[in-house]
């Protein structure tokens, strides 16, 4: 839990407790802490047990991501979650959905839900880690047909066939700072033609990100990777307000 109210900060529960007991905080010491919405500069006043107090300095700029991007995920394995979570927030993801495929492994969704808890623990320190102001979202479990009906302006769903053009053929000559961007990455196995039939139905246009099969976690990182690198070329980083 973080409060900031009137130049001071507080933090309290499993945060401080991670704070005195790992990183072994001490008054004096200065440190960069957001509310989920402004980044300041502070340095600790008190540090105790579950209890850190923090006086407030100045704010900080950071830098929003170039473009709004989600992710939209077939449920994999969790260890393969855990590390998609990780690298698709230093890259500025904006919200992360998982779903059910077909060919999702069975009673992954069942189980899904009990991991939220440690999912915004790993986006929380990617976040800290890579100097985001904002976390990302994170929905453990969407209905395969509300994915679908995701609004952006680029809906792009990644895809093993060979006719798939590449992704970055497929991406707006006019990137524009208020643009959102949907990728919707399938599971182990890849989509049925039924499951790819209905996405192309529903107006998502398939994209390819080269010859080889990739991953689940590794398809959504290119992706981000490729998509910030398109909107960062013609536009500029915007700061947080």
């Amino acid at each position: 839990m973080r409060e900031i109210s009137r130049g001071r900060a507080v933090i309290a529960g499993d945060e401080a407790h991670h704070l005195t007991r790992v990183l072994r905080v001490e008054a004096g010491q200065v440190y960069e802490i957001s509310d989920n919405s402004e980044t300041w500069l502070a340095e600790v006043e008190t540090a105790r047990k579950d209890l850190v107090t923090f006086a407030l300095h100045e704010r900080v700029d950071t830098v929003a991501a170039v473009v709004e991007t989600s992710l939209y995920v077939a449920l994999v394995k969790f260890e393969r979650i855990e590390l998609l979570l990780e690298k698709a927030t230093e890259l500025g993801v904006a919200s992360v959905g998982f779903f059910t495929a077909v060919r999702s492994e069975k009673g992954l969704d069942r189980a899904a839900g009990k991991r939220s808890a440690r999912w915004e623990r790993i986006v929380r320190e990617a976040s800290e880690q890579s100097r985001r102001a904002r976390l990302p979202v994170i929905q453990p479990e969407i209905a395969f047909n509300d994915v679908l009906k995701t609004t952006a302006r680029c809906r792009l769903m990644l895809d093993e066939r060979e006719d798939a053009p590449p992704l970055l053929s497929t991406l707006p000559e006019d990137p524009d700072v208020t643009d959102r961007v949907a990728v919707l990455v399938g599971p182990v196995g890849g989509w049925t033609q039924q499951e790819r039939d209905s996405i192309r139905a529903a107006g998502w246009n398939s994209v390819s990100l080269g010859t080889t099969i990739l991953r689940t976690e590794t398809a959504a990182i290119a992706a981000l990777a490729v998509i910030n690198a398109h909107w960062g070329a013609k536009i500029a980083p915007q700061p947080v307000r």
